[in-house]
């Protein structure tokens, strides 16, 4: 072997070290490594929970067959109908009260369904905010600065 491919190859090997070396180091954005290290964008639970609350509302109001049309005795239009075809000696108002009942059972689940889910984004949303603001507190420099995650490492030696 060559002196100078014996030169090469330690100088590959340098280079590599100098690699695997910056695990816990994040590179440089700009002058002064600029940015913030670790950034969470929590606008996509909000949004979704939002989304969750509206439909959730739009359901109780646009898909409520058995309150529409109610009459004295607080029966709606559909549970009339099916009664006076009960009344009248047809199969099919039994049927359509049977559908009527399915119906509301599944509206109530999708409407719990989207209740929970706008109450747990919102929870979730607050509790991260929470949970950041906790860590920026604990995590910080004298000067009240955030430390940087490439520096948090550094710590754990």
């Amino acid at each position: 072997m060559a002196w100078d491919e014996w030169e090469q190859l330690k100088a590959q090997a340098a280079d590599r070290q100098s690699t695997r070396m910056q695990v816990n180091q994040a590179p440089a954005q700009g002058p002064g490594g600029g940015g913030p290290d670790l950034v969470v964008q929590q606008d996509d639970l909000g949004a979704v929970g939002h989304d969750a609350f509206v439909l959730h509302g739009d359901l109780v109001k646009k898909v409520d067959i058995a309150g529409a049309g109610m009459n004295s005795d607080h029966a709606g239009s559909t549970h009339q109908a099916a009664a006076a075809l009960s009344k009248s000696n047809f199969t099919m108002g039994d049927e359509l009260m049977t559908t009527l009942t399915v119906w509301e059972s599944q509206v109530k689940a999708v409407r719990q369904a989207c209740a929970h889910i706008s109450n747990h984004l919102d929870f979730s949303k607050k509790r991260h905010a929470d949970d950041d603001a906790e860590i920026a507190a604990v995590v910080a420099r004298r000067n009240g600065s955030a430390v940087p995650v490439s520096e948090l490492g550094n710590y754990f030696k």
